[in-house]
């Protein structure tokens, strides 16, 4: 690992313990040291995801000896205390990098130590550091629906899931209550499962009820596809950002679950949110007219963050397209490349003029302001989920809230 000035992009490793931590009724033993996971525990309390919301947190704790004669009896005698403790009704196993780097596999562990327990072991992930961050999550979503959900022969339509509402995302918990009153709203469906930020193993077990799924971030494609091929269940991508970009997104999750989206809805909710924004945006074409170098939005965050909320300011209304980049490598493009540390720095430190959008870290490094934050690392606590979020109808109205006062702080 080379040198950082700030924290660099998370290990595989990181997010699939991130996105195994929202399953209620599970418990996550890892196999490893003991530092890691007490420390990213803390960040998930601070995140908003704590253990009475989310899955129970074990490490085994490993010491030399484990290490030089591969024993793993930490292992199993951690899966009988847990058991017999907190009777989850799933365990999913997680190595860390030292038992992996020394060979063990975990997954013939757990098959074998499958015949001495009732609870069912389920090994997900990498314990290396071969893999991002990014492709962590996309892992762990896809494997969780290949191992946990049941052909329960019964398919509602009136309902969805949600897949890839995660914990790494600034702002899940807020994005994915919008996108439960878009649902409720526009059809009256209500979610099955919410993958994996606000569900249980019961409602991970009933995914292949749900009439279309919801895919909220590229990763979460895999999954869909699985649920697809077992259940034919159709599923959607894609973030609703902006007024517009709402009812499009409306209209294709109507295609996809053959239901017509309420127009009354629709025709109240992009009334309102034009009328509440209808001052500010105003404001916000004429500094554009006025001071075209002061209209310029920059982002830089998760792809599917930044491609959205820059096609609502530029498509709907009247700000320019800064400098763009994404956090993962995998997701970079020509119109959104990824940028590393050493590429972001200067258009943070050189920003003047115009808006800047992205970590909290980057903002706090660079003076800038912290309410136009949306990606981490984060410098703040969100312990609940109630903010305003960025998707839907509300958080078109939050966006535009956003630039017309940083106009506003900077004239």
């Amino acid at each position: 690992m080379g040198l950082h000035r700030f924290k660099p992009m998370p290990s595989g490793r990181m997010g699939i313990f991130w996105t195994l931590s929202g399953i209620k009724d599970a418990a996550v033993v890892e196999f490893g040291c003991m530092g890691h996971n007490l420390y990213s525990g803390s960040c998930l309390k601070q995140a908003g995801m704590y253990e009475e919301k989310g899955a129970l947190l074990y490490t085994t704790y490993i010491d030399e000896t484990d290490i030089a004669m591969g024993d793993t009896g930490r292992l199993e005698a951690t899966l009988r205390y847990v058991i017999d403790h907190d009777r989850p009704e799933v365990i999913f196993l997680q190595p860390s990098a030292v038992p992996e780097v020394v060979g063990t596999d975990l997954k013939a562990v757990a098959n074998v130590l499958q015949e001495d327990f009732e609870v069912p072991l389920i090994p997900i992930g990498h314990g290396s550091f071969a893999i991002s961050q990014h492709k962590g999550v996309q892992d762990a979503l896809t494997d969780l629906v290949r191992a946990v959900p049941v052909d329960t022969g019964q398919m509602r339509p009136d309902t969805y899931n949600i897949i890839g509402s995660c914990p790494d995302l600034f702002r899940y918990g807020a994005d994915a209550l919008e996108v439960k009153r878009l649902m409720k709203g526009a059809f009256g469906m209500e979610p099955v499962c919410v993958l994996s930020s606000d569900c249980c193993v019961a409602e991970l077990r009933r995914m292949g009820e749900a009439g279309v799924n919801l895919v909220l971030r590229r990763e979460g494609i895999p999954a869909a596809k699985l649920l697809e091929k077992r259940f034919g269940t159709p599923w959607v991508y894609g973030r609703p950002y902006g007024i517009q970009g709402t009812t499009r997104w409306l209209g294709a999750v109507g295609e996809a679950c053959k239901k017509e989206p309420s127009g009354a809805f629709i025709s109240f909710e992009e009334t309102l949110a034009l009328d509440q924004i209808d001052r500010a945006e105003q404001s916000l074409f004429n500094h554009h007219w006025a001071y075209p170098d002061e209209s310029v939005l920059s982002l830089g965050g998760h792809a599917d963050v930044v491609e959205g909320i820059l096609r609502f300011a530029t498509e709907e209304l009247s700000l320019k397209k800064g400098v763009c980049w994404c956090n993962c490598p995998e997701h970079g493009s020509e119109e959104i490349p990824y940028f590393t540390e050493n590429e972001w720095m200067p258009v943070v430190k050189n920003h003047v003029k115009g808006y800047l959008m992205c970590s909290g870290e980057a903002l706090l490094w660079g003076k800038k302001n912290l309410q136009l934050q949306i990606d981490n690392p984060d410098i703040g606590w969100r312990i609940h989920p109630y903010e305003a979020p960025f998707v839907g109808y509300h958080g078109a109205v939050h966006l535009v809230n956003l630039w017309i006062n940083e106009y506003v702080l900077t004239h």
